[in-house]
């Protein structure tokens, strides 16, 4: 447990190492991920297409229309989520990792373990909804 201490307004630099690591293992898992889901999206957009057409061919074309739209979102998810950790790997780097940007407050460190990616205080978050 920590220690009773006046309010802290930052992490330290072993503190910020900590999430530096938890940071960088998801941006490797989710980078592995997307470049997962992109190959998929290549090898479908490839498939070749002969001239026949019939009812069931219709069916599996939209069928993959829906899976490929459906692995766009994911892929657009899982960009926009790497943006966020590089940019919390920023916020790391200037020193303002884990203050709140509504509140001014550090996040708690339980909160920075699951949404490391996070700049809000669940406070802060609940306030604006």
């Amino acid at each position: 447990m920590d220690a009773p201490q006046k309010e802290k307004t930052r992490y330290s630099e072993a503190e910020l190492q900590e999430f530096k690591e938890i940071i960088e293992k998801k941006l490797a898992q989710t980078r592995i991920e997307l470049a997962y889901i992109k190959e998929t999206l290549t090898k479908r957009n490839d498939s070749g297409i002969d001239g026949t057409i019939s009812n069931s061919k219709l069916l599996e074309d939209g069928a993959d229309t829906a899976e490929r739209e459906s692995l766009n979102q994911l892929a657009a998810r899982l960009q926009k989520f790497i943006n966020q950790l590089e940019l919390a790997l920023i916020r790391i780097k200037n020193g303002t990792y884990g203050i709140c940007i509504d509140t001014g407050k550090l996040i708690p460190k339980e909160r920075l373990r699951v949404v490391p990616h996070t700049q809000h205080s669940i406070e802060a978050k609940l306030a604006r909804k």
